[in-house]
């Protein structure tokens, strides 16, 4: 189905792998909208609660394909804009997911790789990866994927990584903030999925709406209107039949339906 990734479905969760090994999974344009569909497909089908998204072979996504980025130097302003704006759409995708998701990265992630990661909600590293806003090496900016690391590291961290390029190494990242936890190679997987399970125990409608308030409040003052919209939010989700199923569940002792296998 598709020509740079490969979906794999088990249980509830579905992995997408970054599938261009002997390019180090680096974008062009072609994997940019196979991971749009890709993420937009699982979004739509209810029975994924989960998306993991994951590289094969040495890296995660070395950012931008070299082939790709010198096409891209010939373009005409106008070509150029509506190929970042591809890019911006497909990590906006990948953010916006009413659905958890879960980076696992192995190797490195740089430039729109570590993009990547950061789009994610969470990020599960090996202690072997690592991660850089390179583009500045190449006469570049992380226009695109500003937002997320952005949100991910904080604005005083990114004005170190974003004009020096360096690379940051996974415990750093960990530090940063960026990676959520981290894990030695060999048990990376085991790591992934306890998370995942995690997730599973979550009330699916709840997780989406969760995502929604953080987009909504995270650079918001605490002020009258920011109260109120907080107020109406936890109003209107105590109402929804999924909450009333989760509390009574737990007055009942029991699991509740969404944990249940079809």
């Amino acid at each position: 189905m598709f020509q740079t990734l490969e979906v794999e479905r088990q249980d509830r969760v579905a992995t997408i792998w970054l599938n261009r090994p002997d390019r180090h999974n680096a974008f062009d344009e072609t994997l940019i909208a196979e991971l749009t569909a890709a993420c937009q497909a699982q979004e739509t089908d209810d029975s994924v609660r989960v998306l993991v998204l994951a590289g094969r072979g040495k890296s995660f996504s070395a950012g931008a394909d070299l082939h790709w980025m010198k096409r891209a130097a010939g373009y005409i302003v106008e070509q150029n804009l509506a190929d970042a704006r591809e890019l911006a759409t497909m990590l906006r995708t990948l953010a916006e997911l009413r659905k958890p998701t879960v980076a696992r990265v192995h190797g490195a992630a740089l430039g729109g790789g570590m993009g990547l990661a950061a789009a994610c909600d969470l990020c599960i590293a090996s202690t072997a990866a690592s991660f850089a806003t390179s583009e500045v090496r190449f006469g570049l900016i992380p226009a695109t994927i500003g937002p997320y690391v952005l949100r991910a590291i904080g604005a005083r961290q990114a004005s170190r990584y974003f004009l020096t390029a360096e690379r940051i190494a996974a415990r750093r990242a960990w530090e940063l903030g960026l990676v959520h936890e981290l894990a030695e190679p060999d048990a990376l997987d085991a790591r992934v999925r306890d998370i995942v399970t995690a997730l599973l125990a979550g009330g699916p409608h709840a997780q989406g709406t969760a995502k929604e308030l953080i987009r909504a409040v995270v650079s918001q003052p605490v002020d009258d209107a920011l109260v109120e919209d907080t107020a109406r939010r936890i109003a209107h989700i105590r109402a929804t039949p999924e909450a009333r199923e989760g509390l009574g569940a737990f007055l009942e002792k029991r699991p509740p339906n969404w944990t249940v296998e079809p």
